[in-house]
């Protein structure tokens, strides 16, 4: 499993339209997500930014992320929620969000069950 943190900016004069979005999230993007291998991913809000945490449980990231990026539905939610959004100017060729390194991680004990 692959863990994924990211982060970028929300534009205040869109901050009640983002909101409001993602209080009910499209089922056809979600449902582009699941067959993508994306697992636990949820979006935090500080102040105007943004920061997203994923698991991706899969084993051809790159061709997972492109299915996410060619579906038609997720193309349509991009739409209403890219202007929404600043991103940081270190994102990344042909990314929106900024992915974040990992710095550190508490992995469960060797002898916890419920790992």
């Amino acid at each position: 499993m692959k863990r994924i943190a990211q982060t970028i900016r929300l534009r205040p004069e869109h901050r009640e339209e983002y909101l409001r979005l993602h209080s009910a999230v499209w089922p056809g993007v979600e449902a582009a997500l699941i067959r993508a291998n994306i697992r636990n991913y949820s979006i935090y809000l500080h102040g105007d930014v943004l920061f997203a945490y994923m698991e991706y449980i899969g084993d051809d990231f790159e061709a997972d992320m492109a299915s996410i990026e060619a579906d038609p539905e997720t193309q349509r939610w991009w739409k209403h929620t890219d202007p929404c959004q600043e991103p940081f100017p270190d994102r990344g060729e042909g990314r929106q969000w900024t992915e974040l390194p990992e710095v550190w991680h508490l992995s469960p004990p060797a002898d916890d069950a419920t790992a």
